[in-house]
């Protein structure tokens, strides 16, 4: 993009060259990533990486070998440092609680005293004349049993844990933010039933802003603490399990939050909190003592001062380009917290029999699978032919490998995307119609009327869904491959990313393959015409791993299956292609009863509702569609706008004839809004100045259009756009 005067970072005969910009700044992030730590799951080390990756996007990097040399030698000494002062840690084991049944763990996995209380507070809660039928579908009754007695934690997969996982405090008063995986296992799946067990539910009123959700699996929490936590306080308010000498536990009930001091010979037992009745919630707080608190500040001290000498010694960067990016971030996050806060470092319930709660159960499993050694079983991803959605389940593995208990990874991809929003329409349009289209995207919900806007993304990713994460991937690769408005260039590694993205695009959402087929093949006949080589063999390795869902069918399942066998299935497909040709000799005949005709106009019509449903909306979205094809047709506009134009349709196609949900087409609408926002800059609004002289011109002289226009000119100027100019690389 071009740098507005005075603003710009230029070039100077510091910097590194403009070809390794990119790879420096990837070494430089994984020195942050080393530092900091993973998994990331709390909320400092989750703004120090991204304000890490902010810098960096914005900055340049130097090719002085002291200054490197200086950054490493800081690193070193971070990581040195964790590594050499002890932070004492706790140990910490937790799982659901269900009694009864022949594979039980709990059951001989617990001390007898402990299972006791824990069946006879079930029972409490639970009486056996409220419980569900174990013949229903659906029933806690019958579903497994636990399989082991301390539940799985991805907290636990690079260290060491004798239980779930170590941790270096405990202050929780909701579950959700305990971090607690195990309430995604796929084992736990069932359907609410009044006055049963349960998974949890939606808090309602103001409160849920801040904690949307109760879980009320019955559960409970174990820990056991090293010597050096005697004399610190632990509070809770529940009944507590303590061991006392000779292995027996005591049962302390608090209903209020009281504090009791562990005293030196508590080190080594472990203390039970019980979160059996969702009436009787659990919360519990360490105050540890001076010396511990100083300890437990090493790691986050240490990743701060490493982080900001090695952004420091490495970059430089005009400190007036963080203002966009940065006021982009905090709007995105605040939308987020609103949607659903425990995306922000909790844990949510999913609901029962979603997709969500499928991928997120199979990930865990394939984790353990691949800390076992069992790679072949990880890769197998729970299925020998995938039936839907294949690529969703290893995206949230390799998130939970990042951010461990918490969905801070796929928070990083909504990050990103109001970034992605705004390179798309910068392509076309000025940079104050791509800020002003943005910050609309981003802080108006009235897009999701049209089916475009942050917060229908944010939506589905709290459900669990990879529409969201496979959307943004599908936009970031279309971004690198149209590349500026010059054109791009005959360059091998970008068109190796884009074609890289579009195919894990596709491998999370098979239903994106048309689309992609279009952008690339229409790509690849532009590198073709040009003779860009190296393009179009980028474009085509890079794409190859797509065909990675047959070769795994077809490994594991011995059947040729492209993607799914989902697109097999009749029930997913009430409108095939014949039965359009049907519905269409239906209206021939004026046999407007038809059942074919009817089922055709029902799934157009669900098509045209847009997210909203509504009918009103159909006539708007009907005249989008026709604006769409009305570019593709025009040879006046931009090449890589009408094939754009091409892509939109390529994306709506599966809805005519699949289910519909709002979440399909998330991206077609999404590139609509972009087509029709070009096509009234270039044919509406001159049709209103031809039809009605003057309006527009008074409209933009009208004060608070002339003031937002400033403000728009002024930030795109501190964020290094052009205001006035479409971008040029």
């Amino acid at each position: 993009m071009a740098d507005a005067p005075g603003d710009a970072l230029r070039e100077t005969p510091g910097d590194a060259p403009p070809r390794f910009q990119f790879v420096l700044k990837l070494a430089v992030l994984a020195l942050i990533v080393a530092v900091i730590g993973l998994p990331i799951n709390h909320m400092f080390d989750f703004a120090l990486l991204v304000l890490s990756v902010i810098v960096l996007a914005v900055g340049r990097m130097t090719s002085q070998w002291r200054r490197w040399a200086t950054a490493a030698l800081v690193v070193a000494a971070a990581l040195g440092g964790k590594l050499t002062i002890d932070v004492p840690r706790i140990e910490e084991g937790h799982n659901v609680f269900l009694p009864g049944g022949t594979d039980n763990a709990l059951v001989t996995g617990l001390p007898p005293d402990v299972y006791r209380a824990m069946a006879n507070e079930f029972d409490l809660s639970y009486p056996v004349s409220n419980r569900c039928d174990a013949k229903t579908p659906g029933c806690w009754q019958s579903g497994e049993r636990p399989q082991r007695v301390y539940a799985f934690s991805f907290d636990g997969i690079y260290d060491k844990p004798a239980y779930s996982r170590r941790v270096t405090g405990i202050d929780f008063a909701d579950a959700e933010w305990q971090r607690l995986g195990f309430v995604n296992e796929g084992a736990y799946n069932w359907q609410a039933t009044p006055g049963d067990v349960n998974r949890g539910r939606h808090r309602r009123g103001i409160y849920r802003f801040v904690n949307p959700w109760h879980i009320t699996m019955p559960h409970f929490v174990m820990f056991s603490f090293p010597a050096a936590f005697a004399g610190s306080d632990l509070c809770w308010k529940g009944k507590v399990l303590w061991g006392v000498p000779g292995g027996g536990f005591t049962s302390v009930l608090h209903p209020e939050m009281t504090c009791r001091t562990l005293a030196p010979g508590d080190a080594g037992k472990r203390i039970f909190g019980l979160a059996i009745s969702p009436d009787t919630p659990l919360a519990m707080t360490l105050r540890p003592t001076p010396a511990i608190r100083l300890l437990q500040l090493v790691q986050p001290v240490f990743a701060l001062i490493a982080t900001l000498a090695v952004l420091f010694l490495t970059l430089r960067w005009n400190p007036r380009r963080l203002v966009l990016p940065l006021s982009l971030v905090g709007l995105s996050l605040a939308i987020i917290w609103a949607n659903d806060a425990s995306l922000l470092g909790g844990v949510r319930p999913f609901d029962s029999g979603n997709d969500g709660l499928m991928y997120d159960s199979w990930s865990r499993i394939m984790v353990q699978r691949l800390l076992a050694g069992d790679i072949l079983g990880a890769l197998q991803g729970l299925e020998p032919v995938f039936y839907f959605t294949p690529g969703s389940r290893y995206l949230r593995a390799l998130e939970h490998l990042f951010s461990g208990e918490s969905y801070l990874g796929y928070v990083a991809l909504l990050l990103l995307l109001p970034f992605l929003v705004l390179c798309l329409f910068r392509r076309f349009v000025t940079a104050r119609a791509a800020l002003a289209v943005t910050l609309i995207f981003i802080a108006v919900p009235v897009g999701a009327l049209f089916g475009s806007t942050f917060y229908i993304y944010v939506k589905h990713a709290a459900l669990g869904f990879g529409d969201s994460a496979a959307a943004i991937l599908f936009l970031a690769g279309t971004i690198v491959l149209i590349g500026p408005r010059l054109g791009p260039a005959n360059r091998f590694a970008p068109a190796l990313g884009a074609g890289l993205l579009f195919a894990v695009a596709v491998f999370v959402r098979p239903n994106f393959a048309i689309g992609a087929a279009i952008l690339l093949g229409g790509a690849g006949l532009a590198s073709l015409w040009q003779l860009q080589g190296w393009r179009l063999a980028g474009m085509c390795i890079g794409f190859v791993p797509v065909f990675g869902m047959a070769l795994h069918n077809w490994y594991f399942g011995g059947e040729l299956v492209l993607f799914s066998r989902h697109t097999g299935n009749a029930l997913s497909i009430p409108m095939p292609p014949q039965a359009y040709l049907s519905a269409i000799g239906e209206l021939l005949r004026f046999d407007f009863s038809g059942g074919d005709f009817k089922r055709g106009i029902l799934q157009i019509g669900r098509m045209l509702t847009g997210p909203s449903e509504s009918v009103a909306m159909i006539p708007l979205h009907a005249v989008a569609l026709a604006v769409v094809v009305s570019v593709m047709l025009s040879r006046r506009y931009d090449g890589w706008l009408r094939l754009l134009a091409a892509t939109a349709l390529g994306l709506y196609t599966p809805s005519l004839f699949f289910l519909y949900s709002d979440r399909y087409l998330i991206l077609a609408w999404l590139l609509t809004v972009l087509i029709c926002f070009v096509w009234m800059r270039d044919d509406g609004l001159p049709w209103v100045e031809r039809r009605y002289p003057g309006l527009i011109d008074r409209i933009r002289r009208h004060r608070v259009v002339a003031w937002m226009e400033r403000r728009f000119d002024g930030f795109a100027r501190a964020a290094g756009l052009s205001p006035g100019a479409t971008s040029a690389g």
